[in-house]
Formats: C-alpha cells, structure tokens, sequence
C-alpha cells in the first residue's frame, strides 16, 4: 500500500482494503497501523476508538465515491430511463478484479456491525440512502414522461422506492459474489435489475449482447 498524505488519511486509506479484505471485527487497530505504517499514538490522536474511525470510514468511502460516480459516463445518456439503465450498467462494469476491489465498504461493515455500534450501522446506512438519492432525479423523470407521478401515487411505487431497490440489488449481489468467491452470480443480478427495470417502464428489452 503507497504511504502518502497524513496519518489520517493514511489510516482511512488501509481501513478501506483490509475491512473489505477481513470485515471489520477482524481488523485489529494493530493491523490498520502496520498497513498505514503509523503508530498507535497516531491512530488514537485521530480517532478516539474503532467505532469512531468506523463512522469516519463510512463517512469518507461516501466521498470518495461519490467523486467516482459523479465523474461517470453514464450521466451523458440523454433519455432518464436509458440513463438509469446506463448507471447500472456501470455498476456491473466496474464488478472486476479482487472481491475486495468492487465490493462495497459500507455494505460489508454493517452486516457486522449493525446491532453492536449503531453510529457506524447509522453512517452506513446515510451511505447507502444517500447514493441512492442521486438516482431519484432520472427515475423521477422517466415516470414523468409516461405521465406518472414520482410519488407513486398512481403506480404503487416511487422513485425514491425504486433508487432504494437498486442498491438492495446491488448489496445482495456483493453477498452472493461473496459466497460463490467471483462476480459471474453478481453480474447476472444486476442484468435481472436491468431487465425489470425495463419491463417496470414497458421498454421493449435490450438487444442480447453478440
């Protein structure tokens, strides 16, 4: 791992692989100090136990991607429900490499963590809801378009509903990648997604890839 930047960031930087690499139970503070390579007088002047450095793990993957997805190519599609589908087809994109290199921070540190630490379950959960917030605009504009009201008032669903189900999608595919050590299981989780998402707005589907 490069060691730069501060102690801090040095410390949240190692927080992020070796907690998607062992879960968070299993990462001793002894371990995120010899991956940082900072002391342990170091660590506990930034954070005053591992729970708070768990809330500022949550807190910091939520910027980091954020800044990621902000920056994709997605949000070029014209069309809103082409672009929601674009989103996530990006998402299955990037299920590459390592398990620990595409599954998510927050998903995994709440399974764990939910019942004993609830500032961190709480942190992961602003995580999770708050990147889904950023699809409510597209979904909210797809239903407007076929004269449906964003609420669900007029289809049982809203789009805050539907952004929600996505990364309920999404987490359960990290899980069943987990269990089956590939993302083969995740990426056909996610084409389902596209595929109901598709049917929910009575898009004819998606030509089979050659």
């Amino acid at each position: 791992m490069a060691r730069t930047g501060t102690a801090r960031e040095k410390i949240l930087a190692a927080t992020l692989k070796l907690v998607r690499e062992k879960g968070f139970t299993a990462t001793t503070v002894d371990d995120l100090c010899t991956a940082a390579g900072v002391t342990k007088g170091a660590f506990f002047h930034h954070f005053a136990s591992k729970e708070a450095l768990g809330v500022a793990a949550a807190e910091h993957w939520s910027a980091t991607t954020s800044a990621f997805f902000a920056a994709a190519p997605y949000h070029r599609v014209d069309d809103p429900m082409e672009r929601l589908l674009a989103y996530i087809q990006f998402r299955r994109d990037i299920l590459r490499g390592e398990l620990a290199e595409f599954t998510c921070l927050v998903g995994t540190m709440v399974q764990e963590v939910y019942a004993e630490h609830p500032a961190i379950g709480a942190a992961c959960n602003a995580s999770i809801s708050g990147h889904a917030t950023t699809l409510e605009p597209d979904i909210a504009e797809a239903m407007r378009k076929r004269g449906w009201t964003p609420d669900g008032s007029m289809t049982g669903w809203s789009a805050a509903s539907l952004a929600l189900h996505t990364q309920a999608v999404l987490q359960g595919a990290f899980i069943l990648a987990k269990c089956s050590g590939g993302p083969a299981i995740a990426e056909e989780s996610v084409d389902h997604l596209s595929r109901y998402i598709r049917m929910l707005f009575g898009a004819p589907p998606a030509e089979p890839a050659a």
